[in-house]
């Protein structure tokens, strides 16, 4: 088993490394949350449980407010990027923005900070990057949803070091065009299905998608053709063709708004739902959310795409991105973190929970 040292638990930075070089892609998570267990269960405020390839610990300190900081261990299949490997202020190899050096940030914030303004829990999950029923974080607020009650969440995706509240709602779904089949020579006595997705790519080509301002942070939706599938051979008229979208929808719609609107841009094709996952909102007017923006120094963001933060949301609990890494750089083969931030987002947050902390 993979041991962290004490040296490496201290600098957040080495432990992003050390992270970084344990091989974790999702479903091959073991070894890492191993070694997740075994550094937390060194520290002798925290109380720590395993569920699966899940690892939980939170302290007891007797606050009256509880903070959940929460990263998933697992990333995209290697790019023949790792080990890591280190240029001036850069450190490259798969995970690094996405998000181990958010995990890291978490997980040297756990072992070090031994007394704290708020209580404190901490969340390394499995299988972020897969299919939804496979979600570590997913199972958990399923079947131990107390683990995730706090006042406030944050959610260590990859932020370049700045706050991105909330996120948009995603939804896929399948808008069907219909024909009737027939022999290619003679194509006159059929209906070609393909040539009939030409309406539903111009009201994707026309769409105007919405801009929308929500408590200060700007949310850009989408709406896009993402598949196009139709056709049975080379000389067959098509009597089908599917074109599937994906629509990111602020998170001032629900799911079934953003459906109502897929339906009526469709209008007249029949939509099949695919599946759909609900935004969150930004939650900045929690008096707990506002402080921890203070601290950061810089005006929060709305977060363009789909994270865990949705999850508390639908909690009633306040969520908010905050990490090292760079969203731009996810899931490439040059991956790679600015280690300046790693060290940023661990003094802020160390600045916010625990003032008194000298290292």
């Amino acid at each position: 088993m993979v041991t962290l040292s004490p040296a490496e638990l201290a600098d957040p930075v080495a432990l992003t490394r050390a992270l970084v070089d344990i091989e974790s892609v999702s479903g091959d998570e073991k070894a890492i949350a191993d070694a997740v267990e075994a550094a937390l269960r060194t520290a002798s405020h925290l109380e720590v449980e395993r569920d699966g390839n899940v690892v939980l610990a939170r302290t007891h300190f007797g606050a009256e407010r509880r903070v959940v900081l929460a990263g998933h261990l697992d990333t995209v299949p290697i790019a023949d990027n790792l080990p890591s490997r280190q240029e001036g202020d850069l450190l490259y190899g798969c995970g690094t923005s996405d998000m181990k050096s958010g995990a890291a940030v978490a997980l040297h914030l756990a072992v070090t900070v031994t007394q704290a303004a708020y209580d404190l829990s901490f969340l390394f999950y499995d299988c972020e990057e897969v299919e939804e029923a496979r979600n570590g974080l997913r199972r958990i607020a399923a079947t131990r949803p107390e683990w995730l009650h706090a006042d406030l969440a944050i959610l260590l995706e990859p932020t370049r070091g700045l706050v991105e509240a909330g996120c948009q709602g995603t939804l896929r779904a399948l808008v069907r065009t219909t024909g009737r089949r027939a022999h290619s020579a003679r194509s006159w006595q059929g209906i070609n299905a393909i040539h009939a997705a030409a309406e539903v790519l111009e009201r994707l080509r026309a769409y105007q998608a919405r801009q929308v301002t929500i408590d200060g942070c700007l949310y850009r939706e989408g709406l896009n053709a993402v598949r196009i599938s139709g056709g049975v051979a080379g000389n067959v008229i098509p009597d089908e063709c599917v074109v599937e979208v994906n629509y990111r929808f602020a998170p001032d719609r629900d799911p079934e708004a953003a459906l109502a609107h897929v339906e009526e841009v469709f209008a007249g094709f029949p939509v099949t739902l695919v599946d759909v996952a609900a935004g969150a909102l930004p939650g900045l007017s929690a008096p707990i959310a506002q402080q921890f923006v203070a601290v950061t120094g810089r005006p929060p963001q709305g977060k363009l795409g789909w994270t865990d933060v949705a999850r508390f949301a639908a909690l009633g609990i306040p969520a908010l991105n905050f990490g090292p890494g760079d969203p731009e750089l996810a899931h490439r083969a040059d991956e790679y973190v600015q280690i300046p931030l790693i060290e940023e987002c661990a003094e802020a947050l160390r600045r916010w929970l625990a003032p008194a902390y000298v290292p």
